[in-house]
């Protein structure tokens, strides 16, 4: 370990605490080799860890760390774990298992090899260290893993054999300390002396040193959370339940604040542990007690025995745990049905691989973020049709045999609209002005559109909305919002764009606005043929669209929008019996 300190209490006291608290049903919380590295490296730098201010330093960081983490579940920040994509914490997970996995070899190696989060440094003091390379820990930790995937595969494949699954970590250790005791092999290296009894309550000392923590409580409480919530997230997913991110916080909070009176380092969840808790069927945070009193009456009875179990045989445990979730059918699966998702899979798993955990998790909620980003503001905008025979309008693109009428656009945008996306929106806008003239449409023959229908289901901007209308008004085009939902309607009333769209423009439908729209249209196409003008057909439509537009908002009143008495059906020649107002009437 990177701490020479605190390791049985770290992984001790915490636990309980965790279980009570927290909400991941698998994870294991106690100390990480990451986060004992982090601890190590900012530490090393500020006094010898020889020193006893060393571990009062570490105390008081842990302390630090679990506050900063309870302040962030109470005021409920978990929702910012939300950026945490399926994929990232994918790629996480299996870069994460190919590093942990590796760093074991050096218990089934016979050597040492470099700790670090980064595969190239662990490899190439792997190639290194060849030429001390040890037969018997290669063995025994090889013909324990191979049990151990045995006994994993029969207890998956066959029913009646499920209880293999579950003994697998405790074969190994039986079988490890039995050899180790019947043979005594000098070359295999045993866990060793291990301090008997319970940790003691203390209060941290050195908070002299607090300020100059600060920066360093930040890094590793990212760290904890991204790795500890990365790990619960892909745990419960493979679980199937819900992970309550607030929860987690606060769980990871209480566990280092409570553990920091027990001489605790910085905790939380185990890679590596809660594989091996996944793999062996846990279900609750049961799973987490029962470890703590085995915890509890190994401290104070078994240490003696635990002197003989071979690293060899413990490693074998932790790299079967790990195995399963190297999870690369996931990247096959992402490969077929989204690249961009895969692509963030892969970003993610390599950035981990090659710059450590804490840089790939970082990295990979970056580009998610970059993606939200750029699809918030790239939104995706349907043109809709009408299906056959119905009232509903679907997708063109997915149903080919909805059609459009003539003179109107009917557009759904599939996300709220605010200052970042109107300009692409509207380009999109006048995109599809000429692409529904190439569709299969019905109704009157006219020059030009005259109507854009929008599907406002989600929020509205009121500054885009304005821009929008301007943009179209100077063109002589005239917008009508359908299914506004009650608080987007509220918000454009108190900011006046619905006076400036004009109150008449509202419908609660897609049905309900096109229907009005075509009559319209109609009315256009049919005054202009008996006006006869000289003037270009488009001038002639324009002249009586503006005019029909002025005579329509005088007739609809705010009483009648209000009371949902405008656009009667019996005001329409092609009216519908299914047609709606805006709103509903007063009861």
């Amino acid at each position: 370990m990177y701490c020479g300190f605190g390791h049985a209490d770290s992984g001790f006291v915490p636990i309980f605490i965790y279980a009570i608290f927290g909400s991941s049903r698998q994870i294991s919380i106690g100390p990480a080799a990451l986060t004992s590295l982090l601890v190590s490296n900012v530490l090393g730098k500020i006094v010898d860890s020889s020193d006893a201010l060393y571990t009062e330093l570490a105390i008081v960081l842990t302390l630090m760390v679990g506050i900063l983490e309870c302040i962030m579940g109470l005021l409920r920040l978990g929702w910012l774990i939300r950026f945490i994509s399926h994929s990232v914490i994918s790629g996480f997970t299996t870069a994460s298992a190919i590093v942990i996995g590796l760093s074991q070899a050096k218990y089934f190696l016979g050597y040492e090899i470099d700790r670090s989060s980064e595969i190239v440094p662990i490899i190439k003091s792997i190639i290194s260290g060849a030429d001390k390379f040890s037969w018997p820990p290669f063995v025994m930790g090889s013909i324990i893993l191979a049990i151990l995937q045995t006994m994993k595969h029969l207890g998956k494949s066959r029913k009646h054999l499920k209880f293999l699954r579950a003994m697998g970590p405790l074969t190994a250790v039986i079988l490890g300390t039995s050899s180790a005791k019947i043979y005594h092999p000098s070359s295999i290296t045993l866990v060793g002396d291990i301090p008997q009894g319970l940790p003691s309550f203390s209060i941290p000392k050195g908070f002299k040193h607090a300020k100059s923590l600060i920066p360093t409580t930040l890094v590793i409480t990212g760290v904890a959370i991204l790795e500890s919530v990365g790990i619960a997230k892909a745990l419960a997913a493979k679980n199937g339940y819900e992970l309550d991110s607030n929860q987690e916080l606060f769980g990871l909070g209480a566990a280092n604040v409570l553990g920091s009176f027990f001489s605790a380092y910085p905790t939380t969840g185990s890679f590596s542990r809660s594989a091996v808790n996944h793999e062996n069927g846990a279900k609750t945070g049961l799973a987490g007690v029962i470890t703590g009193i085995v915890m509890c009456c190994a401290l104070l009875f078994l240490t003696p025995v635990f002197e003989y179990i071979p690293l060899c045989a413990l490693a074998a445990i932790v790299i079967s745990a790990v195995i399963s979730l190297v999870d690369y059918e996931e990247a096959i699966f992402l490969w077929r049905v989204g690249k961009k998702d895969f692509l963030l899979w892969t970003i993610t798993a390599i950035t981990t691989l090659f710059f450590g955990i804490e840089i790939g998790v970082l990295i990979g909620v970056g580009f998610s973020l970059a993606f939200v980003i750029h699809e918030s503001a790239n939104p995706h905008i349907a043109v809709l049709g009408r299906l056959p025979g119905t009232t509903v309008y679907r997708n063109i693109q997915q149903y080919p045999e909805a059609y459009t009428y003539n003179g109107i656009v009917i557009v759904r945008i599939d996300s709220p609209i605010y200052f970042a996306n109107t300009s692409y929106i509207k380009d999109r806008l006048r995109e599809y002005e000429i692409v529904v003239d190439k569709l299969t449409r019905r109704g009157p023959q006219v020059g030009r559109i005259y109507f854009v229908v929008l599907e406002m289901s989600h929020t509205g901007a009121v500054q885009a909305l304005k821009e929008l209308h301007h943009e179209y008004k100077s063109r002589h085009i005239q917008i009508a919002i359908s299914n506004p939902n009650r608080n987007v309607l509220l918000m454009l009333s108190k900011s006046g764009v619905v006076e400036l769209i004009g109150k008449e423009w509202y419908f609660v439908r897609v049905h309900d606005a096109v229907q009005v729209c075509l009559q319209h249209v109609e009315r256009i196409k049919e005054d202009h043929m008996a006006s006869g003008s000289d003037s270009s057909p488009e001038e002639t439509e324009s002249s009586l669209f503006k005019s029909l537009l002025k005579q329509r908002g005088e007739d609809s009143s705010v009483a009648e929008l209000e009371s949902g008495t405008n656009n009667k059906p019996s005001d329409l020649k092609h009216s519908d019996p299914l047609s709606e107002p805006l709103l509903f009437q007063k009861s």
